[in-house]
């Protein structure tokens, strides 16, 4: 997938110590309905964490690191300095006060000891005998700690760990004096480091992770269903809201009248017929199909590049339609009339009135870019009365319910559907103008589609198969236990 997630790191913020957590308030143990909660909970986190790693290629997790105009910023930004001054504080006072300056060495300890591995033994020994805290007790009551010296071999200890794309930062540190600054400089690249060896270690595991992602979500699903039995009814009310337009969109058998003369339609059409509802799925509808949740964003980011590329391949066929296509075989036009499509529709697609306003401006550029290319081919005016015609045409693509934007609309679909059975290249339609212009970016469209369908019906198909049973099969038949596919 190209689209990039990053999971907020939750330890500690980026140049602060982590704090020791209260302990629990006494009382009264939690109640089964609770644990039973915290437990699902814990389940559906581990799930989409593990579909996550599997489906994004790009997955990482970077340390949090609130917006510094949000309130969460703004109190984060207050207690950093308090810390960080009240440590400053005592340092400076006479003599320096090295209590709190011990419990961060300390933690740079751990830190520093969780990035090593295993076979790091030398390392491991040269850590514990260098930081030795009761030595550095010691030290301080002897007034004998030498903070420079020890912020020296930490240093040197995280230029042999970090990632090369650490070592800027690790340098930088080294030509910090003020022991305050340093610390903090050090908190902060040991934050970044940490979630280096997390990302490190989730990309080792992808591999392993992909050859166990179906049985393994599969599992935690059905721990979550037996939890929550009603954990499948939207996706059943998704897939009979499908069944029932797919059986509609079927010819009547004529040869067998009677109240069940329509043919029944398959579970594969059934099933594509639901994942394509998706892609125009109401964001106020709250009932989103369960089985689809861990993939909803990228569903909905999708969904968003559609309708990008139906109102860009709209454009294009009013534009050559008026034009009578004589712009459109001048070298490069077609390119950057494409380039003005996407830049001025670029985020139009929330509102309504950004939609129309979007339009406006973009049915002056097209005109605008039309007549500089007739000048420039020779091809003379262009009438006004066709210029009236286009940008008015333009404009009317806000309506839902707008013929050419219905039909490009049909046509990506049908393109989009065909690409979900098998995902064979000869299986897909012939693409036709003005669709051929947008061919790369369709079928990168339809690339990630498909493999979002291709992974969920894998690991879903033997929970939707009981529900497609009951639609599909008379009751008789369904008694008998037999198995529909």
């Amino acid at each position: 997938m190209s689209s990039q997630r990053e999971e907020p790191f939750d330890d500690c913020p980026a140049d602060l110590p982590s704090l020791e957590k209260l302990n629990s308030p006494t009382g009264s143990p939690p109640t089964a309905s609770l644990s039973s909660l915290m437990e699902l909970e814990n389940c559906v986190s581990n799930l989409s964490l593990a579909h996550e790693i599997v489906v994004n290629g790009d997955f990482c997790i970077k340390p949090k690191s609130p917006p510094t105009d949000s309130l969460e910023g703004r109190v984060t930004d207050i207690i950093h300095r308090a810390f960080w001054d009240s440590l400053q504080e005592q340092l400076s006072s006479d003599p320096p006060n090295y209590s709190q300056a011990v419990i961060l060495l300390q933690e740079v300890k751990t830190m520093l000891g969780s990035l090593l591995l295993p076979g790091h033994v030398r390392l491991r020994s040269r850590l514990d005998e260098v930081l030795d805290m009761e030595l550095i007790q010691q030290q301080v009551q002897h007034g004998a700690l030498d903070l420079h010296r020890l912020a020296g071999f930490v240093i040197n200890m995280m230029a042999s760990l970090c990632a090369p794309v650490r070592d800027p930062e690790v340098r930088t540190l080294r030509d910090l004096k003020e022991p305050v600054e340093l610390l903090r400089g050090i908190f902060r690249v040991l934050g970044l480091m940490k979630s280096d060896m997390v990302n490190f270690t989730i990309q080792s595991l992808r591999p392993h992770l992909l050859q166990q992602a179906v049985q393994y979500e599969r599992a935690k699903f059905q721990q979550i269903l037996d939890k929550q039995p009603a954990s499948l009814d939207n996706t059943a009310a998704w897939l009979v809201a499908a069944a029932s337009e797919e059986a509609a969109a079927l010819p009547a058998q004529c040869d067998s009248p009677g109240p069940d003369s329509r043919a029944l339609p398959s579970a594969t059409a059934i099933l594509n017929r639901a994942y394509m509802h998706l892609l125009h799925w109401d964001p106020h509808d709250q009932k989103y199909p369960e089985s689809m949740l861990m993939d909803r964003s990228r569903l909905d980011a999708l969904s968003q590049q559609l309708q990008m590329l139906v109102l860009e391949a709209s454009v294009l066929l009013l534009t050559a339609t008026q034009c009578r296509g004589v712009t459109f075989s001048l070298q490069g036009f077609v390119g950057k009339l494409k380039q003005t499509i996407t830049a001025l529709l670029e985020g139009s697609h929330t509102r309504e009135a950004d939609l129309k306003r979007a339009l406006l401006e973009l049915g002056e550029a097209v005109l605008q870019q039309v007549k500089e290319a007739l000048s420039t081919q020779g091809g003379g005016e262009f009438p006004q009365e066709s210029q009236d015609l286009l940008r008015g045409q333009i404009s009317d693509l806000w309506k839902i319910n707008n013929p050419v934007r219905t039909l490009i609309g049909e046509r990506v679909q049908g393109f989009l559907l065909a690409m979900l059975p098998g995902g064979s290249a000869k299986r897909r339609p012939e693409l036709h103008f003005p669709l051929r212009l947008v061919s790369s970016e369709l079928a990168e469209l339809g690339t990630a589609f498909g493999q979002i369908v291709h992974f969920n019906r894998t690991v879903f198909g033997p929970f939707y198969a009981p529900i497609l049973k009951k639609l599909l099969l008379p009751s008789g038949e369904r008694e008998t236990g037999e198995d529909s596919r």
